[in-house]
């Protein structure tokens, strides 16, 4: 477990004129970072070791990885700083930090006690010479990752007026052996590729693994020869169960938002359609009945829609229905293929997979089919997810001969990058927040 305090300001002036320093008067913060700009320029920030225990220069560095793949923000060169040894409760010298043009300033300090770290922070504005934040964080030594994530968290929505992303996992399929020998694996890690595990053991192919809303459960399809079905798996009981049993192939699953629900997809003699079962009494219902292929389901925010995909028009387009399956209507006229549709977290974006003129792209569109925009395009960019602040999409990209690996791009296309993850993966599902 991670404890939170709040540091406030004042508490931060009275340790610092304790030690002989004075602040500055207090001033309007400058620094405003536009997430909705593709021209932003990242902002300069400094973020110094943590002073005073043996994480303090792996959670720095943490922090400093973390936003910079955001693409809103250049961490300095330590070898640039003029102070040192900043203490978490002292003011800077800001004269120091504005020579070398940093206009936030991010240092801890970290203490051991009773077997338990305590990391304080501190966020400045260089330029306002003002404290933006300060907490407190209490865990177990061996959770300091996630507690640089929160940091991390912290200071993006600090500076970005958004939830960051970055105390989350991902689960996707780890591929591993040589082509025709290929071994399918469910595994999960941190969002920046840190502490991968494998959850299954590779005796069935895995695909389209999906989050519940609190992140402590996930549902995917396991490919037998003989057979294919979907599963319940728990992260914390390691607990694995079968959805049920139906008359064809059951696929695509995926959680409703509040969970008590999934969607899935069950083809029959070459027909497929969109089921959904409550979880509690395992009753399901079935929400389409038209000839073409239906499946890929992703529910609205707020439950009351659903985005799937259908060929019933002669080739895979993006649909939109109501939650009980009435009103469906086809929401993609672009032109090209377009599947595995998946609803933002705010509900502005439905992002997809588009194939046209021999490529594939992931791209976003309205709810209602508006404002298209293609961000990626490559010889196999497919299946996309949405990061928990609807900011940044992670997919996996294969080139001609090579294994599939993991990317991400934000919504504007400018910030476009390989995940820190060493191995072949496909199918990435992003938690949401951790509590």
């Amino acid at each position: 477990m991670i404890r939170t305090r709040l540091v406030p300001a004042f508490l931060c002036a009275i340790l610092a004129l304790a030690g002989g320093l004075a602040f500055a008067p207090q001033a309007r913060a400058q620094i405003e970072v536009n997430v909705n700009r593709g021209d932003v320029q990242p902002l300069p920030v400094a973020i110094p070791t943590f002073v005073g225990g043996p994480q303090g220069a792996d959670i720095a560095q943490v922090i400093g990885a973390n936003l910079q793949r955001s693409g809103l923000f250049r961490p300095l060169d330590p070898a640039s700083f003029i102070e040192k040894d900043l203490q978490a409760g002292v003011q800077p010298r800001f004269a120091d930090w504005k020579t070398i043009n940093a206009q936030a300033l991010v240092n801890g300090q970290v203490t051991v006690e009773a077997g338990r770290i305590r990391v304080d922070f501190r966020l400045w504005d260089v330029f306002a010479e003002q404290q933006l934040l300060g907490l407190q964080f209490t865990s177990s030594p061996e959770n300091w990752r996630r507690v640089a994530h929160k940091i991390s968290d912290a200071v993006y929505e600090r500076l970005t007026g958004e939830k960051g992303y970055f105390d989350t996992r991902v689960v996707f399929v780890a591929e591993s052996g040589g082509r025709g020998k290929v071994v399918k694996r469910l595994a999960i890690m941190d969002q920046d590729g840190a502490n991968p595990s494998y959850l299954t053991s590779g005796d069935s192919i895995v695909m389209t693994p999906r989050f519940s809303p609190n992140s402590q459960e996930i549902t995917y399809m396991a490919l037998r020869p003989e057979s294919a079905a979907v599963f319940l798996f728990n992260l914390e009981t390691g607990r694995r169960e079968s959805l049920g049993s139906f008359p064809g192939m059951v696929f695509a699953p995926r959680f409703s938002p509040d969970g008590s629900k999934v969607a899935f997809s069950v083809e029959r003699g070459g027909n497929s359609d969109i089921f959904v079962m409550n979880l509690s009494s395992r009753s399901s219902t079935r929400l389409t009945s038209d000839p073409g292929i239906d499946t890929s389901a992703s529910y609205s925010p707020d439950g009351t829609r659903i985005a799937f995909n259908s060929d019933r028009a002669g080739s895979p387009q993006i649909y939109v229905m109501a939650a009980d399956g009435s009103g469906q209507r086809r929401i993609s006229n672009g032109g090209g293929r377009y599947t595995t549709p998946v609803w933002s977290p705010t509900g502005e974006f439905i992002a997809f997979t588009k194939q046209t003129g021999g490529q594939f792209h992931i791209g976003v569109m309205r709810p209602d089919g508006t404002d298209e925009r293609l961000l990626t395009t490559s010889y196999l960019d497919e299946g996309p997810t949405w990061a928990p602040n609807g900011r940044v999409l992670m997919f996996s990209r294969e080139t001609l001969g090579g294994a599939p690996r993991l990317w991400s791009v934000d919504v504007t296309g400018r910030v476009l990058q390989p995940m820190p993850y060493p191995g072949a993966g496909s199918d990435p599902a992003w938690s949401p927040l951790l509590n």
